[in-house]
């Protein structure tokens, strides 16, 4: 009797383990909550974002993202030192500016290993090479960000042209005469001048003291884990939207409505194709570290930066 009451137990027990739920698996960075800054209006440069987002790769990371979009007059790392957002997607020369300031923010992945700014020029202009400028006038939106940290590299070459500071107002400036030339990006200003009607060419500005836009967070703010797998779901992000434009293009109008137009979808798809040659021009997140140092001594003998910055504190590689 005694034996069948044992081989009863045995089996119940057997029975109630095979119904039991399975042991959950552990993840350094599943239950990462990531809010992920943008800076201003959604747009087609940030599509790899968007892919990264909408086709799961975050998630397959184990980094639940929430994107949010900065508010039009909002400072630019305001919410990231507010603890509204955890990343900010932004010029690394921009994030050395908010260091000197007080800002503890720290690049963990270049994005762009090209800086995109450009001289862009009238097609029919005689400026063809640099140093056609000088005595020229130049437009660029202020006297801030990467346009104007670009003209005080021209400056510091020996290029003589005036700044005129003109707002987002490029193409109007240009076609009418305002300015001699502009500084903007190949990626975007360029694109749209020629899809408005405005034929163009652009000047490289060759090698810079300068490094392009990427991720940044406070110091400590976010694992080193979670940094990374952020950045290897972006790189997913920004290969499927280099092989797939259409696809990316239909994910990218959720965000940028403008897109139902047909108009506008297509000078979109011609920017996603030139901002895809800066997001895939090299390993993808990577830092040079002898770039971070020419930059920052470059902004310090500009005059740029409030007070001096330690170029190793500025950056991480994760990648």
């Amino acid at each position: 009797m005694m034996k069948k009451i044992i081989v009863v137990v045995v089996v119940a027990l057997a029975v109630l383990a095979g119904c039991a739920s399975p042991a959950p698996t552990s993840s350094s960075t599943s239950d990462a909550k990531v809010t992920f800054g943008l800076t201003y209006i959604p747009d087609v440069q940030f599509a790899p974002v968007y892919v990264a987002k909408e086709k799961g790769f975050f998630a397959d990371a184990g980094v639940d993202v929430t994107l949010r979009h900065h508010g039009a007059q909002e400072a630019l790392f305001g919410a990231l030192a507010a603890g509204q957002e955890d990343v900010v997607f932004a010029g690394a020369s921009e994030m050395l500016v908010a260091r000197s300031v007080g800002t503890d923010v720290v690049n963990f992945a270049t994005l762009y290993q090209k800086y995109p700014v450009v001289v862009i020029v009238g097609k029919d202009s005689p400026i063809t090479r640099l140093e056609d400028l000088n005595g020229k006038t130049i437009g660029m939106p202020g006297n801030y960000g990467e346009n104007y940290f670009a003209y005080l590299a021209l400056k510091a070459r020996g290029i003589d042209a005036k700044a005129e500071f003109i707002g987002y107002t490029q193409t109007a400036a240009l076609s009418s005469g305002k300015v001699d030339a502009v500084l903007g990006y190949a990626n975007n200003d360029a694109v749209s001048m020629e899809h408005a009607g405005f034929p163009v060419r652009t000047i490289s500005l060759g090698d810079l003291p300068l490094i392009s836009v990427g991720l940044g967070s406070l110091a400590g703010k976010v694992p080193a884990e979670t940094q990374k797998a952020l950045v290897t779901a972006l790189e997913k992000g920004a290969e499927f939207a280099a092989e797939s434009p259409e696809e990316t293009l239909d994910i990218t109008a959720k965000y940028v409505t403008a897109l139902v137009d047909p108009a506008q979808r297509e000078n979109a798809k011609n920017v996603l194709a030139e901002t895809m040659k800066f997001y895939n021009g090299g390993a993808f997140g990577s830092q040079d570290p002898q770039k971070w140092s020419d930059m920052v001594a470059f902004l310090e003998k500009s005059g740029v930066l409030k007070k001096p910055v330690d170029a190793k504190a500025t950056f991480a590689q994760v990648k």
